[in-house]
Parts: C-alpha cells; sequence; structure tokens
C-alpha cells in the first residue's frame, strides 16, 4: 500500500509519499481502506516535533514512527474476533488517538471501541473525513469541559478554523446565544454558520467590551487570560483548546498559569487534549445526521499532495477545514 511517511523532522519537505506494509489486524482493531483523511494543527506541530517538550515522547532527535494523519472516512475490509459493532463493507469515520496516528496512507487499523462509528448516509467521505477531531474537540469544550447550558452566552475565538467553525454551529444546536470572533473575509461565512453575534476582531476587540460570557472557547490564544477573565462571567469557564508559546514548551506555561490561577478564582481554567471518545464521536454523528452541524471544508488535496496541504493549514488562512483525498 502507499501512504506518508517522514524521517526526520522539518517543513512540509520532508514528507515522502512511501511503499508500505500493509498493517496487522488485532482482535479489537477494524481495517479500513482509507477514502480521505483531514490535516489538523496536530500534523504541523508532529511533522516539525514542535513544541521542543514533545520529542520526548516522539524521538528525540529523529520521529519515532515518521507517521502522520488522525482522522479518516472510508470502507470497512476487514474485522478482528472481538468486533461486533461493525462488519465488511460499512461506511465509517473517525480518528486514532496520539498513540496510532497514520491514517494518510491507503489503509489502517484503528480499535472498533474508542474512535470509530458508522458514518452519516447524507456525507461524502470528504465531508466525513473532516469532522472528527475538530467535531469532537469542539464538543468536548463545549458539552464536557464547558458545560454548556441552554441559554448561555458563549464566544467563540477562532470562529473560522477548523474546531471554530464546528463549535459556533454545536454551541446553537445546544441552545448558546453565540458570539464568533474571526477576520473580515469570514464575517459572514460565521454568520452563515449561525452565530448571532460576530466580532470583527481586526476592527474590534471583544476582551474590551461591556459583554460577559458564560463559556469562552479559545481556538487562538492570542489574548493574555487576564482579558478572556476580564469579559467572563464570576462563574464562567475559559476552555482553551490552543495556544502560542516558546519552542520548548509550547502553551505549557500559559496551561500552568490558567491551572494555577483556578485555584483561587471561581471562574474555571480549563485545558485538554483531544483523545478518541466514542461517545462524544456518536453525539456529533447524531447533530451531523439532524442536519444541525454540516462541515466547511475549504481545500481538498490528493494524497501526494499532503505537504502542500500542511503549509497551507499552517499559513493559518484556512476557512474551516482541509482534506485529504485516496
Amino acid at each position: 500500500m502507499r501512504g506518508i511517511r517522514f524521517h526526520t523532522y522539518g517543513p512540509p519537505g520532508v514528507l515522502e509519499l512511501e511503499d508500505l506494509d500493509m498493517p496487522v489486524v488485532g482482535d479489537d482493531d477494524v481495517l479500513v481502506r482509507v477514502r480521505a483523511a483531514s490535516v489538523n494543527p496536530l500534523d504541523w506541530h508532529t511533522m516539525r516535533g514542535t513544541p521542543y517538550i514533545t520529542r520526548v515522547q516522539g524521538g528525540l532527535s529523529r520521529p519515532r514512527t515518521g507517521r502522520l494523519g488522525a482522522d479518516l472516512a472510508g470502507h470497512v475490509e476487514a474485522v478482528g474476533k472481538n468486533v461486533t459493532t461493525l462488519r465488511a463493507g460499512d461506511e465509517v469515520f473517525g480518528c486514532q488517538g496520539l498513540d496510532r496516528l497514520g491514517t494518510f496512507a491507503e489503509y489502517v487499523t484503528i480499535r472498533h471501541d474508542a474512535g470509530v462509528v458508522k458514518k452519516p448516509a447524507g456525507l461524502t467521505f470528504a465531508q466525513a473525513a473532516s469532522v472528527p477531531v475538530a467535531a469532537l474537540t469542539a464538543y468536548l469544550a463545549l458539552h464536557r469541559h464547558g458545560r454548556l447550558r441552554d441559554g448561555h452566552a458563549v464566544l467563540v475565538n477562532g470562529a473560522a478554523g477548523g474546531v471554530g467553525t464546528f463549535a459556533v454551529q454545536i454551541a446553537g444546536a445546544l441552545g448558546a446565544d453565540v458570539t464568533g470572533v474571526c477576520s473580515t473575509a469570514n464575517v459572514e461565512m460565521v454568520r452563515t454558520l449561525g452565530a448571532h453575534h460576530v466580532v470583527d476582531y481586526t476592527q474590534q476587540d471583544f476582551t474590551t467590551g461591556e459583554r460577559r460570557y458564560d463559556l469562552i472557547l479559545d481556538n487562538v490564544g492570542n489574548r493574555p487570560l487576564s482579558a478572556y477573565r476580564r469579559v467572563l462571567a464570576p462563574e464562567g469557564t475559559l476552555v482553551l483548546v490552543s495556544g502560542a508559546g516558546g519552542r520548548f514548551l509550547g502553551p505549557l506555561g500559559r496551561v500552568a498559569r490558567a491551572l494555577v490561577l483556578s485555584r483561587f478564582t471561581r471562574q474555571r481554567l480549563v485545558f485538554f487534549i483531544t483523545d478518541p471518545a466514542q461517545d462524544g464521536l456518536e453525539a456529533v454523528r447524531d447533530l451531523l445526521e439532524s442536519g444541525k452541524v454540516a462541515p466547511v471544508i475549504d481545500r481538498t488535496y490528493p494524497l501526494s499532495e499532503l505537504p502542500e496541504a500542511i503549509g497551507y493549514l499552517e499559513a493559518g488562512h484556512a476557512q474551516g477545514k482541509v482534506v485529504v483525498t485516496l
């Protein structure tokens, strides 16, 4: 089979399309013929080995596995002996955990109980592949970690990106009054996603306004914690799913400050890293099937052009998701 590997850390040019061995199907695994996968910030961080602290697990001087890709959509080719919920021929979508990346390949194995479910019939493979990591991050950030309730005022910073486009829609579907923050070029798109209010950050700083929010979902990390807290309700929640930082520790310094602050304030400051959650994927699938949530795809590339796809996402101007088709 063909798939992407990289043998040294660096820019997109280090990625190579190679002939690979077929994956071995374990007792709890599903073998999927990948029809589409999508690109996430995780991929270019893994490719570059940044922040450097991630190399403790991924390989200090060179990548330990050289695999990229978490999202996938495709057909089930075979299942392990313990798998009863899926069978050959089923159309599925899902995501790998950090320890099993590698969906930029023609075939992958994925645990049946921790990251793969049947694909909504109304979605193409490209649309389905754009969903798992971004939509699951948005859902868990809002519902589980943000404790979103009907009528809450929610602000999504970075509303036009992969996580943001799903967060705006999911928050609205859960009954929130949604404010999206984005650039001028994306204002109308974010409004069409269902945002009740849209802030153009090139014209207005939302952290200096008078409005207070029950929940802020930060996909950007471009403001100090004190600025977010100023517009957060006294018992509101700030969920951090991204953040700027140095080459060595990345956003960990900011996360540490948030954790310390949480001990001295009624406001909740939360950070989490998304990992496959079967119940979360099923909830997202239900929202997709209901028509309340729909993927937003900016560009689609063939597998051979994955370096260009990652370079485009890394530039930071994608509206929604970037997808790779096989």
